[in-house]
């Protein structure tokens, strides 16, 4: 009987088997390994921009704050910005509008008017070397070029700083360039703000006809240039306040000039309180003066030999007339080698304005 059974146990076992391996083999395969998510696309890099260019002959080094450090990107950043009208509370006008290269940095006029249609009350003054400066304004009242550029930008121009940031924002080029420069602080009234006054510290006039003569280039200048120099160090004296190499104390001066009208302008005063600058006014840089015409805070001088004989004759008698300014007897051959000087100091560097995205 035992032998009988046997086979039957084993053919139980077999189909036993064969019912697993037929469960096994009714299982699904397993999922397929997903592949790997592809690399994300590289982040598009803003346009290059311009090295910077060595600080012209005959200027001394630029003492830059180290928060206010320049960069090819920064600058031309900042260039970009300066000749956008997209700054103003209209879009009628930008930086450049009042600050023009081939007017010296000026506009050419006696007073120009603000994009909200009132007129400035004091002359557009040149950008030329205004990094040098320690103050700013005719006045002296921003304490830091940054302030300058954002006191104007929202005076001048009637810009909004939080409308203008939005509206950069939404130009990729303008995007890409405030990420390369500015990091994670993006574009705010702060950095727009510092672009500008990163492009207008690179605004300097140097290597001028006389420059290159005191590095002795030969025929650089004229006899009667060299001559003017004389005059303007010892018989007129204009060194005192217009010193080497920038040409200017950084100071401020009465001169007389606006002193005769109705309400006087009482310059440095207003923000010194103190009565010996009243009708004061910093004393300009003379390097490129040629191409910034009309001259004085009022602009008052509508040519550069109006301005140097008014000088010459002491400024304009007042009770708070600067006792530095005293008048000069020159003969006419002498003026006119005083006024081929001041010339001389005219740089001719060129210039191309920014392609605006």
């Amino acid at each position: 009987m035992r032998a009988k059974r046997t086979p039957l146990i084993y053919l139980s076992l077999i189909l036993s088997g064969a019912g697993i391996a037929a469960c096994k083999k009714a299982e699904p395969p397993p999922p397929p390994v997903a592949a790997p998510a592809p690399a994300p696309a590289p982040k598009p890099a803003p346009p290059p921009s311009p090295e910077l260019t060595a600080m012209p002959v005959g200027l001394p080094e630029m003492p830059i704050p180290p928060e206010s450090a320049l960069s090819p990107a920064k600058v031309q950043l900042g260039k970009m910005l300066f000749f956008d009208k997209r700054l103003s509370g209209n879009g009628a006008a930008s930086c450049e509008t009042c600050h023009q290269h081939d007017k010296g940095w000026t506009d050419a006029l006696a007073l120009s008017t603000k994009v909200d249609g009132t007129v400035n009350t004091r002359h557009s003054p040149t950008l030329y070397n205004v990094g040098f400066q320690p103050h700013w304004y005719w006045d002296g009242r921003a304490s830091n070029l940054e302030k300058q550029v954002a006191a104007a930008w929202k005076g001048h121009m009637s810009g909004d700083p939080e409308k203008a940031a939005v509206a950069l924002a939404a130009i990729e080029e303008y995007k890409l360039r405030f990420e390369d420069v500015f990091g994670s602080a993006g574009i705010t009234g702060d950095t727009i703000a510092a672009a500008i006054a990163a492009f207008v510290r690179t605004l300097n006039s140097g290597g001028s006809a006389w420059d290159r003569h005191e590095k002795a280039e030969a025929n650089a200048v004229s006899e009667d240039v060299i001559a003017g120099y004389k005059i303007f160090t010892e018989k007129a004296h204009c060194a005192l306040c217009h010193a080497p190499p920038l040409f200017t104390d950084h100071d401020f001066h009465n001169v007389g000039i606006g002193s005769d009208a109705k309400e006087p302008d009482v310059g440095r005063f207003k923000v010194s309180n103190d009565p010996k600058h009243t009708g004061a006014f910093k004393t300009p840089s003379l390097r490129s003066v040629e191409k910034s015409g009309p001259y004085f805070h009022d602009g008052s001088a509508a040519t550069l030999e109006d301005a140097v004989k008014l000088m010459v004759a002491g400024g304009k008698k007042n009770k708070f007339l600067d006792e530095k300014l005293k008048p000069a007897k020159l003969s006419k051959q002498e003026f006119a080698q005083l006024l081929a000087f001041v010339k001389s100091l005219t740089s001719p560097e060129p210039f191309e304005a920014p392609k605006l995205p």
